[in-house]
């Protein structure tokens, strides 16, 4: 049976008469591809929703135009989804993968789409209206971290998903030769960023001396999370491109290094739940993480500086790409500033 191309969808990114040919190959419902949507995200990644055969799906892909890893990257977050699967962790459910690159031109998989609302998009009534449903989806974020971070990697086939070994000896030399690399960008002046080298000096010196290795999301600000619309539940964590195999209570200091806090620029990020406000203080988090880890979190405070030292460098690539007209300069401006709020957190947390 021939398979019509959706009009809406460039062949470029996805040739559906192929990917019908591979579904019917796995064995999924036939017929024709219908109610096509492309899906926003926080990433440049593709995702596009579709009916088949009564049964709906999200096919997700790289940018149009890939970058060097981005093959690579949308093909371990689906083995890492996959083996999440059975586990409880809130996550997108695999459906289908490791089909041929070559089939589309990018490596795609196929997922479950999620009954669910991003933060950063919007805020249904129930939410708004109630702080304390506000306060316990920041209590639901922090404990879906929890969870995934005391899984046994080693027993999900997940022992080569990266490289635990020297995780944390290799965060601050790492992060700071990115940092240098941006330089490369004609009209970039370099990073002015107050006291750079200072945290990352401070990172150095006061590194916890022992640790478990885990799961870490990588990325787990609340923008990645997908909440129910009848609780404060988190139904998934998407955007898993950071993932690896490292210290997971870097994830829990990501989390408090981007709590949203009113009238701050980051706050913007999670649109009227960042300036509505209302989320658990950093003590409720800690302590709420603690119900569900036996991790020593003695140490929190040293996590929550080094995501404010990761994650500020991050968002300054942004920045010095708009500087050389590779990116919007309204985006660049928005990262850099809260590259700097990142900044005066770590300050604030060392002195």
């Amino acid at each position: 049976m021939s398979v019509a191309q959706p009009v809406e969808v460039d062949r470029d990114l996805v040739d559906f008469a192929a990917v019908g040919t591979w579904m019917d190959e796995q064995g999924l419902p036939g017929g024709e591809f219908e109610n096509v949507t492309p899906l926003g995200g926080g990433t440049q990644n593709i995702m596009l929703r579709f009916d088949r055969g009564g049964r709906s799906y999200v096919l997700r892909r790289g940018p149009k135009h890939l970058r060097a890893a981005s093959n690579n990257v949308i093909h371990r977050e689906s083995r890492i989804l996959s083996a999440l699967d059975g586990t409880g962790i809130r996550a997108p459910r695999v459906i289908a993968a490791d089909a041929d690159e070559s089939l589309i031109g990018a490596y795609f998989y196929l997922m479950e789409p999620i009954d669910g609302f991003n933060p950063q998009n919007e805020l249904p009534e129930l939410h708004a209206g109630d702080p304390e449903v506000r306060r316990q989806m920041g209590l639901s974020a922090v404990e879906a971290i929890a969870r995934l971070g005391s899984l046994d990697h080693v027993a999900l086939g997940l022992a080569d998903y990266g490289k635990p070994e020297g995780f944390l000896e290799r965060q601050v030399p790492r992060w700071l030769k990115e940092l240098e690399s941006y330089s490369a960008n004609e009209g970039y002046a370099g990073p002015e960023i107050p006291g750079v080298d200072r945290i990352g000096d401070w990172l150095d010196r006061n590194r916890p001396a022992q640790w478990q290795p885990g799961i870490l999301h990588g990325d787990c600000h609340l923008a990645n999370m997908m909440f129910s619309y009848t609780g404060p539940q988190v139904v998934a964590m998407v955007d898993w491109e950071m993932s690896t195999i490292g210290d997971p209570l870097l994830d829990l200091g990501w989390q408090i290094a981007t709590r949203p806090e009113p009238g701050t620029t980051g706050s913007a990020l999670t649109g009227t739940l960042g300036a509505t406000g209302g989320l658990p203080t950093v003590d409720e988090m800690v302590a709420h993480y603690g119900k569900f880890s036996d991790r020593d979190l003695s140490n929190v405070p040293w996590y929550t500086v080094l995501a404010c030292f990761k994650l500020g460098i991050v968002l300054e690539g942004t920045y010095a790409r708009a500087s050389a007209g590779k990116a919007p300069k309204q985006v660049g401006d928005f990262l850099h500033a809260i590259t700097l709020e990142l900044f005066e957190k770590a300050h604030s947390i060392i002195e």
